[in-house]
């Protein structure tokens, strides 16, 4: 079958543009883990100023690591799905793929420790009890928004609410307006860590349910009832981010759904071939394909892959 026959197009130019779209979006998913780190270096200039301990690490760099290991598991996903030959997916590369997709998840649900952490922070508040100009000269910070700070000086400590608090174990204030702000945004980065948590999870089980038989019309009504759900809280989360102003997180989060729908387009490009594959040569069906012993002699077409 050749590239334009599939689900992906109807012609050369359709898929070329396709494929040119696809890997724009993964690039620019990459350069946003220099804009994170970028902008996670700015706010540890006023945050962990004595230095960062081992374990604080994750709780200034959560969205770097973050998004790093994600592109990782992004790309190891397009390899997967798109540019490897099934035949190679063995012995050594199988067990290399699968030893980094372990390292990516450990770091994605490491990642989610350093964004509640962060929350946890926001609520150690105690009163200041005197005028936030008070403390000029003591190199004290002025929480502006989520992960964003300026130094207290004259010209800011005017701007600041009637009720100014103190993050506790910081040399950081803000008032109630500013920190009730920044709390949402902060629960907005937990929200939407543990929801793509959750949607590897259920990917996990349907790997492990159709590798072992057991993935019936049920189970698949079931976890795409998850599925539409946690993709709809992600979208929820990518316009709070919109609404609020926090642009890198709505450009990160748009970013990303719009690159798993190419890797969904992938899957379902690679499923409708081994469906037709299978029904052609008798064999089962098997929609993952990485260890299925059962469809191992299904070729796969590689002109036909995105």
């Amino acid at each position: 079958m050749k590239d334009s026959d599939g689900l992906l197009g109807t012609t050369q130019a359709s898929y070329r543009t396709f494929t040119a779209v696809k890997y724009l979006v993964y690039a620019l998913l990459s350069f946003n883990v220099y804009l994170f780190l970028q902008e996670e270096l700015g706010a540890l200039e006023h945050t962990f100023v004595d230095g960062v301990e081992l374990g604080q690490v994750i709780q200034v760099f959560s969205a770097t690591i973050d998004t790093t290991a994600w592109v990782i598991l992004l790309l190891l996903f397009e390899l997967e799905t798109s540019v490897l030959d099934d035949s190679k997916i063995r012995g050594p590369v199988k067990w290399a793929l699968h030893g980094i997709r372990g390292i990516c998840y450990v770091a994605i649900t490491y990642a989610f420790t350093g964004y509640y952490a962060e929350l946890v922070t926001l609520y150690q508040v105690e009163p200041l009890l005197s005028d936030a100009c008070s403390l000029l000269n003591q190199e004290y910070a002025l929480l502006l928004d989520l992960d964003d700070y300026a130094s207290l000086d004259v010209g800011n400590c005017a701007t600041v609410g009637a009720d100014v608090y103190r993050i506790k174990g910081f040399d950081i204030i803000a008032d109630s307006a500013t920190l009730e702000s920044a709390r949402w945004l902060a629960w907005t980065d937990v929200i939407n860590s543990g929801a793509w948590i959750l949607v590897c999870v259920v990917l996990e089980v349907e790997v492990r349910l159709q590798l072992r038989g057991n993935l019936s019309d049920q189970v698949m009504n079931l976890t795409k009832f998850i599925k539409f759900a946690v993709y709809g809280l992600l979208f929820v989360a990518a316009a709070y981010w919109g609404i609020a102003g926090d642009f890198l997180d709505f450009w990160d989060a748009a970013l990303w759904l719009f690159a798993f729908i190419f890797i969904e387009l992938n899957v379902f490009e690679w499923q409708a071939h081994t469906r037709s594959a299978a029904t052609a040569s008798g064999k089962p069906v098997c929609l993952i394909r990485m260890t299925c012993a059962a469809c191992a002699g299904i070729p796969w077409p590689r002109g036909s892959r995105s």
